[in-house]
């Protein structure tokens, strides 16, 4: 059975460009949320398999939603995708507890591996 992802980032075209790659290396986008604090409720509601999150967002940023999906979902496979490369960020978003992070513009090739590391 596919991988159930759930792709979070306020920009329609990011969006569009992660599940677009998602999809063809053989995952299913069951949600897309546009803020942190829509990532939160979708997660609850769908129940996806691995999220990628953006860091940078109104209303909630990735960070906090990393933190709020944690506490009733400890196990959360969560993947930062941000253009935000900065060290600080990096380590924050690890530390709240996300498998993995993606630089944007991000290469497809590092999308597919960074999903089946922690698939």
């Amino acid at each position: 059975m596919a991988k159930r992802v759930l792709i979070v980032d306020d920009a329609a075209f990011m969006r569009m460009l992660l599940k677009d790659i998602i999809t063809k290396a053989g995952y299913e986008v069951v949600g897309e949320a546009s803020n942190g604090a829509e990532a939160v409720e979708k997660y609850r509601e769908l129940k996806p398999d691995i999220v990628t999150m953006d860091i940078t967002m109104p209303e909630m940023n990735g960070i906090e939603a990393i933190k709020k999906i944690r506490e009733f979902a400890p196990d959360a496979k969560i993947i930062v995708c941000s253009a935000m490369g900065q060290q600080a960020m990096v380590v924050e978003a690890i530390q709240a507890g996300a498998k993995d992070f993606i630089v944007k513009p991000f290469q497809h090739s590092r999308v597919v591996e960074a999903l089946q590391k922690i698939s």
